[in-house]
């Protein structure tokens, strides 16, 4: 019985060993995440917009850090407020740059037309949205990705 209760012991002491391993590390052991769709839903961050749109993307690049640029296909759905990241892209470097490294991983920004049409923005006022970049509706848009297999996250 001794045997058996160290034997269990042991391999609890293991996997929890294993366990914080794969907490403590920027990256997860190969394997450890199946491959990913994510739509994430930028709807601004109210007065907090700024700082939103950091952890944002701060979120995003974490993302495809920890599951690997090959194993993860996201898009960003901005409308209503969130087409803000976009409007101080165009005049903070610092959220460009972020922005261009997000695309260079994979991450496909998309932003809603209904928006823009609605709030008469025009589009060669936001920081690197080109037409193909536009979708007709963004909830709609939520809605078809979900449809297709993609995970909704709202931060």
């Amino acid at each position: 019985m001794k045997t058996v209760f160290r034997s269990l012991m042991l391999a609890v002491a293991i996997a929890t060993v294993g366990i914080g391993a794969v907490r403590a590390g920027s990256e997860a052991p190969a394997g450890y995440y199946a491959d990913q769709k994510v739509v994430y839903h930028n709807g601004g961050g109210g007065p907090d917009g700024g700082a939103y749109f950091k952890r944002l993307l701060g979120n995003l690049r974490n993302h495809v850090q920890a599951v690997g640029k090959a194993h993860v296909e996201i898009r960003v759905v901005s409308l209503g407020d969130g087409v803000g990241l976009f409007q101080s892209a165009a005049t903070d470097k610092e959220l460009a740059a972020r922005i261009d490294a997000l695309k260079g991983m994979g991450v496909r920004f998309l932003v809603c037309a209904n928006t823009l049409r609605e709030r008469k923005i025009d589009r060669g006022t936001l920081y690197g949205v080109e037409e193909d970049d536009l979708v007709p509706s963004g909830v709609a848009e939520l809605a078809r990705l979900q449809g297709m297999g993609f995970a909704y996250v709202h931060p």
